[in-house]
């Protein structure tokens, strides 16, 4: 009886120990993650611009910073691949457009967590245009901005939320610019803001 007693006490203290170590909901935690951005734009000026949506890498680190149990602030700092891709015609020839736009994305999110296994979060991004590629059929072209015009310094809005287990957290996110991506009104370039959602998968320690 007693060695029966004994081992029910030990798997009690057992479980509250990993339980213990694996709930983040009140903890410092710090991450890195790595997923996909499926990612188009729009124009909020209501001119007709039809693009098709594209996949993009998206990698970087994250802070959890709790407020209490149910509450905190989640900053983070990502590199962004981010895009679209159409179709024109050039005389009778139809070719095809494909642009990437490269980021360094900082986050600050609010967290809400109403458990340990959920967080909701939301709040305003800072993005950085590092390059854009442009591909036409089978040419490229890289460019690093040194045009006034192209707006490199963005405001954006995020929401999503994050599944929590143990180590890892699987995210999905919508973002989308609040400002548009010509910086004086004067760009050749067609006028449009960026949308995108956001599949990532983390580790946090």
């Amino acid at each position: 009886m007693k060695k029966v007693t004994l081992t029910i006490a030990a798997l009690v203290f057992m479980t509250y120990i990993v339980s213990a170590q694996t709930d983040y909901s009140e903890r410092l935690s710090i991450g890195l993650k790595a997923g996909i951005n499926y990612s188009n734009v729009y124009n909020s000026e209501g001119e007709e611009f039809d693009t098709d949506p594209k996949f993009g890498f998206v990698a970087g680190g994250f802070l959890s910073i709790p407020i209490g149990k149910f509450l905190g602030v989640q900053p983070e700092v990502l590199f962004s691949q981010k895009g679209f891709k159409a179709t024109g015609k050039f005389l009778t020839n139809t070719y095809t457009f494909t642009r990437t736009t490269s980021f360094i994305d900082i986050p600050i999110l609010i967290q809400l967590k109403p458990s340990e296994y959920v967080t909701i979060l939301a709040g305003p991004q800072y993005s950085y245009l590092v390059n854009r590629k442009d591909e036409f059929g089978n040419i490229s072209q890289k460019e690093y901005f040194k045009n006034e015009n192209v707006r490199k310094n963005l405001f954006c809005f995020l929401g999503g939320f994050d599944i929590n287990y143990d180590h890892f957290v699987f995210g999905a996110r919508v973002g989308w610019d609040i400002t548009k991506n010509n910086g004086d009104g004067t760009s050749t370039t067609p006028r449009y803001k960026n949308v995108w959602y956001q599949a990532t998968v983390g580790l946090r320690f």
